[in-house]
């Protein structure tokens, strides 16, 4: 009880999440008088990084800083613009298309939510649109970036629960299109109610030159898709693949990637990497404290003397982790969690594991959007120079969307499984 005191009070306190998690671990040896565990701790943080899927994730970061230098993040925006032409709210909607495009590279909601605030929060308040808005809509669109493939938390997803990641990065496509077009409704009722700004029409020529500019950049999520599905290469593979395809395109084709910048991309690549690897390797410390004092058990025994229907378990689970996601981390709460509910939900309920995850990760995805945590919140409101209140108050929308996106997918878990039924 201490400790979860303990835990508790550093995260009021604004201290980063991995080390709330590392010192709330060594306060539980020490409060239960077992020093014993000490020894342990180097093994299972060296075993939590001795996980051949984790070597994805700076390799798809590299990807996505590589593209961010080499001009594919503006071409992918251009073609967007092209492909909504000139509707009234058109810049809304090219954010979210854009969005959706760099999500199927980023696979990080942060770094996307960073660089497309800077891109289009500017442009979008020039042309006459809230600034509050602009971050909100920005701010939402990177939620798909870890549901549409690739996606950081899915690899890590994959580790825990020992499934196939790329059957995982499968899994998350229907769910991912289905926000998209959840998230572009919100915006065409939206603008029932504010005067959306309309862009000028561009001419046929410069129609043309923006898609066909765009169309390299295009290639890249489709070799990492088309890699997977056809099993020419794992996820790690076709991420290595994917790497050398932005690096020769932003350098060759575009014309844009100098040597610094490449020397940049991967600088940016390990800081990123680092810091999600570190609160990997804390998480899962901490999450082996949990099984060591049979929290899992103790679950278990909770959920099943509350229902015995796998809908209604889904959506206590839903509600649950949308509050755990708003007070942790999401990949910090994802290997806190999985340990604990993914064995319940598979011998109790009987729950597809690639459909569990999607589900939690979604959740756990939503926090990064809600405070206090809500990293991804602050990142759109500082960039956009609003109050993160006021950016909420916007996002709120879309918070709609994804709640009845969950609700159906809990429902409906053909709708995750599609893919993985039809290989």
């Amino acid at each position: 009880m201490l400790t979860a005191v303990i835990f508790a009070v550093l995260l009021f306190i604004g201290m980063p999440v991995a080390l709330v998690l590392l010192v709330s671990a060594i306060s539980y040896a020490v409060i239960s008088d077992n020093y014993l565990l000490f020894y342990s701790f180097a093994q299972q943080i060296f075993s939590s990084m001795e996980k051949y899927g984790l070597l994805a994730i700076p390799l798809f970061l590299l990807v996505g800083e590589l593209m961010g230098f080499g001009g594919s993040t503006r071409r992918l925006v251009n073609a967007a613009t092209v492909l909504v032409g000139s509707l009234r709210g058109s810049l809304a909607y090219i954010n979210l298309l854009a969005n959706m495009m760099m999500a199927s590279i980023m696979g990080s909601a942060n770094a996307q939510i960073a660089i497309m605030s800077k891109t289009m929060v500017p442009e979008m308040v020039k042309k006459g649109y809230d600034p509050a808005l602009a971050a909100a809509t920005t701010a939402a669109g990177g939620l798909m970036s870890p549901i549409i493939p690739p996606s950081m938390i899915f690899i890590i997803y994959g580790v825990l629960a020992q499934v196939a990641i790329g059957d995982m990065f499968l899994s998350g496509i229907i769910p991912g299109l289905l926000m998209a077009l959840g998230f572009l409704g919100a915006v065409t009722v939206l603008g029932m109610f504010y005067e959306f700004p309309a862009l000028e029409e561009k001419d046929r020529a410069e129609k043309i030159q923006a898609l066909v500019d765009a169309v390299p950049s295009m290639s890249i999520p489709a070799i990492i898709v088309a890699s997977i599905l056809l099993g020419i290469a794992t996820p790690t593979e076709s991420a290595v693949v994917a790497a050398v395809a932005a690096f020769l395109i932003g350098k060759w084709i575009n014309r844009e990637l100098t040597p610094g910048d490449a020397w940049k991309a991967c600088l940016n690549a390990g800081t990123n990497t680092a810091v999600v690897l570190f609160l990997v390797a804390m998480a899962s410390l901490f999450g082996w404290m949990l099984i060591f004092e049979q929290i899992p058990q103790l679950v278990s025994n909770w959920i099943t003397g509350l229902t015995t229907d796998p809908l209604v378990f889904m959506l206590i689970v839903n509600l649950v982790l949308l509050l755990v996601g708003a007070v942790i981390d999401g990949i910090a709460a994802m290997i806190m969690i999985v340990p604990i509910l993914l064995p319940i939900a598979q011998r109790l309920y009987d729950i597809d594991p690639y459909h569990f995850g999607v589900v939690i990760s979604i959740n756990l995805v939503l926090g990064l959007l809600t405070p206090p945590v809500g990293t991804g919140l602050y990142i759109a409101s500082h960039i956009a120079e609003v109050r993160p209140g006021r950016v909420f108050a916007a996002i709120l929308p879309f918070f709609v969307v994804v709640l009845a996106l969950l609700v159906l997918l809990s429902w409906q878990p053909g709708l995750v499984t599609f893919f993985l039924q039809t290989a």
